[in-house]
């Protein structure tokens, strides 16, 4: 029950092999940063590269910031928009030369965090989302993902509430901490209104600096953690992702 998990992300790629049983990585993170223009074949290259760095030659799970259907890619906000509509998962299996599966990223990220993390063993409604790049969004009922719910583009003051609350807008507009997440409770109290969650858990790579501004979210009755796997998650759900039930 090995697998190669590949993350692919709008501003960067990681990698690195997976004991999908314990949910733990057999190798240190490999990371390259995201070609840009981010087209499909650039992309390919990339995970061709990282796949040799580990030597791998079994199944591969990997990740992609957008909607994923049957390997194919429906959208793509963060990447390039060549990726719309692509058989993702055939271009990247030929690249490679090994089988390979296709996930949303936050779905990956998600699946993870239910089976290892912050949502093991909890019922009800759980929503992950991942701040980065853009916001991802894994939704959970009793343990069953709904899949795609790419719930960064539910509008906030008539924008995408990714273009206001992701890392990257706390970045590129210089916001501090409080101001970054007055943004991201605000949006946070939108997602409530609409799923009524039990458990919001906090992905993405800032979750590692949560310390910073997970105590100053305050407008949701939800409990809100941080993931546990931090932004290793979508690694190992998309190696598990590789050994589908």
């Amino acid at each position: 029950m090995q697998a190669l998990g590949v993350d692919i992300g709008g501003s960067g790629i990681k990698a690195a092999p997976v004991d999908v049983a314990a949910g733990k990585l057999l190798a240190e993170r490999l990371k390259v940063e995201t070609p840009q223009p981010s087209i499909p074949e650039a992309v390919a290259g990339v995970v061709a590269e990282l796949t040799r760095s580990f030597s791998w030659s079994g199944p591969v799970g990997i990740t992609f910031p957008g909607v994923v259907v049957d390997g194919t890619t429906r959208t793509a906000a963060n990447v390039d928009q060549a990726w719309i509509g692509l058989d993702a998962r055939t271009l990247l299996a030929q690249a490679i030369g090994l089988r390979v599966s296709m996930i949303n990223d936050a779905d990956a990220a998600g699946m993870a965090e239910m089976e290892f993390g912050a949502g093991r063993g909890v019922t009800g409604t759980v929503l992950m989302l991942t701040l980065g790049t853009g916001i991802g969004s894994a939704l959970f009922t009793d343990g069953t993902l709904v899949p795609n719910t790419e719930f960064g583009h539910v509008q906030v003051h008539g924008t995408d509430a990714e273009k206001r609350a992701s890392d990257h807008a706390r970045e590129r507009h210089g916001l501090s901490w409080e101001k970054w997440a007055a943004r991201v409770d605000e949006y946070l109290q939108h997602m409530e209104a609409l799923l009524s969650p039990q458990l919001i858990i906090i992905g993405g790579g800032v979750s590692r600096k949560s310390d910073k501004f997970v105590p100053l979210l305050t407008g949701v009755r939800a409990s809100i953690v941080t993931a546990a796997l931090h932004n290793d998650a979508g690694i190992v759900g998309a190696a598990m992702h590789a050994f589908p039930d």
